[in-house]
């Protein structure tokens, strides 16, 4: 019998340990009768080893293990459908929760190039579907399900951080170069908006942040929003140095209502304040995402409106110019004549900017894409007769 431990129903839902800080682990674990260093030993297994299993903790007692399989999880998610862009620098899943619901994670590699370093960043889910419904975003057609829990989140980086371990990945055409065998990047900017699961989504990167876990750099965490100004200002005060970026897509509210309704609720005006608000508690540059839509907005006068709204932020707006990925919406992308026109007028007002590469176009990754396709699979006559495993494509 294990010292001050009770018996669990059979009804009784397992705790998910990725959804713990170090500390909360601690107070578990005390909670368990156990000494704090216990927990400090699982939680180096989880995410240094990245283990999934507690029969894999060698140096806990054998009672513990067995206590702990009983009683918590490694993660509560499963693979679904998985695919691999051509080139294999692009690789997507999608997982279903423990209730069912799926979301979508992706992969990116890039190769060092022109001097920089490899990386691997990881694309996650903060929520199932999305509540504020943008008109070219495959997920915001799909309406809010719920809000990820912080283990959710965080099981989404584990899943490709495990991958990469065990199968470090080599760029073809590079001989020579290193191999990638981390994740070195995350961005949430997958299905849902991180800043309408605010606690849920820092208590996910505090945990990925931790020394003691997965030690992944705040600098190399990017929260995007739609623009959500009290989660801006929030986010602010948190003293966790991540990335912002706010999905702009539109110089002013009347063009950015046709494609993000939120704008009704929070005018342009609001989202820059809140933004001027977060640099001056930061000093931290701030990305505007802009999906380039052609014949939307992706004229000069918009280009010329935009870099109008961003040059007062100087050197702490920067524009990344994203050619739309085709979704069940009608859109389509600019071409590069436009693109780069486009580009040179922001340069012109002082605002720098990039072009976001295309990744993924061949395996659906734009976020909501893959789920959209799986579910009306699924739906179907002939989905619903055939009882074999889902496939893994490439």
């Amino acid at each position: 019998m294990i010292r001050g431990r009770t018996t669990r129903e059979p009804s009784a839902a397992r705790r998910d340990l990725l959804g713990l800080t170090l500390k909360q682990l601690e107070e578990w674990f005390r909670e368990l009768g156990e000494p704090a260093y216990r927990a400090r030993q699982v939680y180096n297994w989880i995410y240094k080893h990245l283990v999934t299993d507690f029969a894999a903790m060698s140096n806990l007692p054998l009672s513990l293990r067995e206590h702990l399989a009983r009683e918590a999880t490694i993660g509560q998610v499963t693979v679904r459908s998985e695919q691999h862009s051509k080139d294999d620098r692009t690789r997507k899943i999608l997982l279903e929760l423990a209730d069912g619901r799926l979301i979508e994670s992706v992969l990116m590699l890039y190769p060092p190039l022109r001097g920089s370093s490899a990386r691997a960043t990881v694309c996650v889910s903060s929520q199932a579907g999305c509540a504020f419904g943008c008109t070219f975003c495959a997920t915001g057609q799909m309406g809010f399900e719920r809000h990820l829990s912080a283990g959710e989140i965080v099981a989404q980086v584990l899943h490709f951080a495990r991958e990469l371990r065990a199968a470090p990945w080599r760029a073809r055409g590079l001989p020579g170069s290193q191999p990638i065998d981390h994740i070195t990047n995350l961005v949430l900017m997958g299905m849902g908006e991180p800043l309408h699961n605010y606690d849920n989504v820092m208590q996910a990167l505090r945990i990925l942040n931790s020394p003691e876990g997965f030690n992944l750099g705040a600098r190399h965490m990017t929260v995007s929003t739609v623009g959500l100004p009290q989660g801006i200002r929030r986010l602010s005060q948190e003293g966790l140095q991540v990335n912002l970026a706010i999905s702009l897509h539109a110089p002013n509210d009347e063009l950015r209502a046709q494609t993000m309704p939120v704008t009704r609720k929070y005018p342009l005006a609001e989202v820059l304040a809140a933004c001027q608000d977060y640099i001056a508690a930061t000093r931290r540059q701030v990305t505007f995402e802009y999906v380039l839509l052609a014949g939307v907005n992706d004229s000069p006068v918009c280009a010329h409106q935009l870099g109008e709204l961003l040059a007062p932020l100087k050197q702490y707006a920067h524009v990344n110019c994203i050619p739309v990925n085709k979704t069940a919406a009608d859109y389509r992308p600019p071409g590069p004549e436009a693109i780069r026109r486009f580009r040179d007028i922001l340069f012109q007002h002082g605002v720098s900017n990039s072009v976001r590469a295309e990744r993924g176009d061949d395996i659906d990754a734009a976020c909501g894409q893959l789920r959209t396709r799986f579910v009306a699979q699924q739906r179907s006559p002939l989905a619903r007769s055939n009882t074999a495993e889902p496939a893994r494509s490439r």
